[in-house]
């Protein structure tokens, strides 16, 4: 038997490109056309202290209401203050707080929100992440029958302080 050594119809193959170019473009179109951009969780108000050295302050800013939440080693939180009033870390320390704020705004069982009050956070800097967002959470409102309620939407932290 002899073999042959010629041109075989396996070495050139052709990749039609145009079928391949439309569904890439079908797909992009598809993907442009199911796209849809979600809001943000969160909207809160808050003001993060400047890397600079503290700023002069303007008369015509109120002085803030200190919250004071301290922390043991693991990060819970021992105790929590608002001015001169203690929340202690008891579960319904976070409900007290939100009774606390909602009775400074005189918001009692309806909306209310007070533009010229304004809260600021002075957590130890091993305290759980958790435990200032229920903080924000009881100071800037609630919800209610479905209706959101603004309270204070003024919060700003104080600088972290080196251990």
């Amino acid at each position: 038997m002899r073999i042959r050594h010629g041109q075989s119809k396996l070495d050139k193959v052709e990749v039609p490109m145009t079928p391949m170019i439309d569904v890439v473009f079908q797909l992009i179109i598809f993907f442009l056309f199911s796209f849809k951009i979600v809001l943000p969780e969160g909207d809160f108000n808050i003001r993060m202290p400047s890397a600079a050295a503290a700023r002069s302050m303007d008369i015509s800013e109120s002085i803030p209401t200190p919250l004071v939440m301290k922390a043991d080693a693991e990060g819970r939180l021992t105790d929590m203050r608002l001015g001169g009033r203690s929340f202690g870390n008891a579960p319904d320390a976070f409900l007290k707080l939100h009774q606390q704020i909602r009775g400074m705004v005189n918001d009692a069982g309806g909306p209310g929100s007070a533009k010229d009050l304004e809260i600021e956070l002075d957590c130890d800097y091993d305290l759980n992440y958790e435990h200032v967002m229920k903080a924000i959470t009881a100071i800037t409102g609630y919800i209610e029958n479905g209706q959101p309620h603004k309270l204070i939407e003024r919060v700003k932290f104080t600088p972290p302080k080196a251990k």
